[in-house]
């Protein structure tokens, strides 16, 4: 399962009106940075029933995650935050054993 809060659902909604096209997201992690996974995010534009990809349908947009990146991100909460000048997408995994320094990359 994967949860997307409320504030992070409207980012998403938003940004697919501003980019005037697409349906949803996909999250997945690959490799990378000096702790082994970061998490990456695409721009869904169409979608048909893929085999191996999980939809984990919100009311306003689709969210898939692959079979592979599934078994990293089950448990995820997703969320938009605001940290002084800084602000975007912030993913708390259970599954996380640490994250290196720069915040870039994640070990499970």
């Amino acid at each position: 399962m994967i949860i997307v809060t409320d504030t992070a659902s409207k980012r998403i909604k938003q940004n697919l009106v501003k980019r005037g096209k697409g349906v949803g997201i996909r999250i997945g992690v690959r490799t990378t940075g000096c702790s082994g996974l970061a998490y990456v995010l695409e721009y869904v534009d169409s979608y048909e029933a893929e085999v191996g990809v999980t939809n984990f349908g919100q009311p306003d947009f689709v969210l898939l995650v692959d079979a592979k990146s599934l078994a990293y991100l089950d448990g995820l909460t997703m969320d938009w935050v605001r940290n002084g000048l800084n602000e975007g997408f912030d993913f708390i995994n259970p599954n996380e054993r640490d994250r290196c320094g720069c915040g870039e990359s994640f070990r499970i």
